[in-house]
């Protein structure tokens, strides 16, 4: 075992999803991940508490860029365009070299209902925290709430048409497609 090298957690990380994905969540242990990844098991507790957390370990800063882009927003701007722009601030988060690790990802969590559990939980606390962020803005319930939730569908779709095989357009294109949709669904 090496003695030190560089990115411990991304490693960790790049191990972890591999192991899911080749064997399964609940047949991969710590020790095999800290083994693939040239680490100790002991250094793998130092950025993680579990072998979940290690799908789940970016969340802050994922559900900070929401909050950020909503608050950040013009000031004269509505409800829903404040959303766009947290939506807008947290596509950086899934740049184009990170899709394929996505994928993976997503398969390992869709083969897993606990998973599917804390992913769903993730994308809630990200619209409560858009939400509140709304709130800041003086926009009343349920009206920051719908605005907020409105968005995670708009991400969702998006997302998911990210990660289909053979998809080639790129978040940001797939987030105006979803938002054009949900705006002819409330033209009517």
């Amino acid at each position: 075992m090496v003695r030190w090298e560089p990115d411990a957690a991304g490693r960790l990380r790049t191990a972890a999803v591999e192991l899911f994905a080749e064997r399964g969540v609940d047949a991969t242990t710590v020790a095999a991940i800290a083994e693939r990844a040239g680490v100790t098991e002991r250094t793998f507790f130092r950025y993680f508490t579990d072998k979940r957390e290690v799908l789940f370990a970016d969340q802050g800063q994922f559900a900070s860029r929401f909050v950020t882009g909503v608050r950040e927003a013009p000031a004269g701007a509505s409800p829903m365009d404040a959303v766009v722009a947290g939506l807008r601030e947290a596509q950086g988060f899934f740049p184009p070299e990170r899709r394929d690790g996505a994928r993976v990802r997503a398969a390992v969590i869709a083969a897993n209902p606990g998973l599917q559990e804390r992913e769903l939980l993730k994308m809630a606390g990200v619209a409560e925290g858009m939400a509140a962020a709304l709130r800041d803005r003086e926009v009343a319930d349920p009206v920051a709430t719908i605005a907020a939730q409105a968005g995670i569908a708009v991400l969702g779709a998006a997302f998911a048409g990210w990660l289909a095989e053979g998809e080639t357009r790129e978040l940001p294109e797939l987030i105006d497609e979803a938002l054009r949709a949900l705006r002819s669904l409330t033209a009517s």
